[in-house]
């Protein structure tokens, strides 16, 4: 992220440059395309009041806070979606922090206290189906009536559908755990795609011939297994890859691991942060009955992967 962005999280609120800004609210897991309906409006807005725009949303998701534990298939964690946020050209992202407190607060007390006394929005823009407040009490309606009450502006956005229906997190979600990318990406806008900081691991695929370089995915990340083509994305450079995600079944059988081969790079990767778009799904995670198979096998998803992404450039 640039210097110009600004990624406050709640002791920093008010945030340095997003008072009286327009602001879109939401959680906005996978900033699809009907969130991005919201925050082109909020921009769109701050521009005619020449006021800064910004994304407030809430750390961690409501469900994970009322579960007592992660159990959401994040699409983009927080730093993803700051820098997501940051290219679509909003001035700054601020996360409350969504705790007990948070969670008790009526719907008249976060306008009051978080929305008029400490961020004074010049405006907010939700979505059609937005809800906040203790026991989710609050709509867009409620914002509606506030806004005529304190002098802030409030703007409400359609509902956007694609081929399946209306766009959501929870479709997305879905496609991906299916493996269906084309159905991910039509409501994202975009490839579905992942960060992390590449680990050490057995180095078996160096063995092989194979060399990887290994991402710890979130534990929730429900992702198909299977084989993936990908683009690999380090300090700046994209390199055509193939990926597997699971539990590696002919080897050991572990945790969930994405592990990662750059078709054209040969050099050391531990410890550099690596973003991974998915391409295309090539197989299924298989149990190969040796090495060599599972080797064989290996090199014809490297063939498959380099023949899809110079279809897909």
């Amino acid at each position: 992220m640039t210097n110009g962005f600004v990624f406050a999280t709640d002791p920093m609120l008010p945030p340095h440059g997003l008072k009286g800004a327009v602001y879109a609210i939401g959680n906005f897991d996978g900033l699809h395309l009907g969130h991005r309906a919201v925050i082109k409006r909020a921009i769109s807005l701050a521009e005619e009041k020449a006021a800064p725009s910004a994304l407030l949303t809430f750390e961690p998701h409501p469900a994970d806070f009322f579960t007592g534990r992660p159990v959401v298939f994040r699409l983009t964690p927080p730093q993803e979606k700051a820098a997501i946020c940051e290219r679509l050209g909003l001035t700054g992202l601020v996360l409350i922090r969504f705790d007990a407190s948070l969670a008790a607060m009526s719907a008249e007390d976060f306008i009051a206290r978080i929305l008029v006394d400490r961020l004074g929005v010049a405006a907010v823009v939700v979505g059609w189906d937005f809800h906040f407040g203790k026991g989710r009490s609050g709509s867009p309606t409620t914002l509606a009536e506030a806004g005529l009450r304190y002098g802030f502006g409030v703007e409400i956005v359609a509902k956007v559908e694609d081929e399946a229906g209306a766009v959501s997190s929870s479709a997305i979600r879905k496609a991906l755990e299916r493996g269906d990318l084309a159905a991910a990406a039509a409501g994202l806008g975009r490839n579905y795609s992942v960060s992390g900081q590449v680990i050490s691991g057995q180095r078996l695929g160096r063995t092989l011939g194979v060399p990887t370089a290994n991402i710890a995915l979130e534990s929730t990340n429900r992702l198909a297994h299977g084989i993936y083509a990908v683009v690999a994305r380090v300090d700046g450079r994209a390199f055509p890859a193939v990926a597997s995600f699971g539990t590696r079944p002919t080897v050991d059988d572990g945790p969930p691991l994405l592990e990662v081969h750059l078709l054209d790079f040969d050099g050391d990767l531990y410890g550099r942060e690596m973003e991974v778009e998915f391409i295309e799904r090539i197989r299924d995670e298989l149990k190969f009955d040796s090495i060599p198979a599972l080797v064989a096998e290996m090199t014809r998803d490297k063939a498959r992967a380099r023949e899809i992404l110079a279809e897909k450039r």
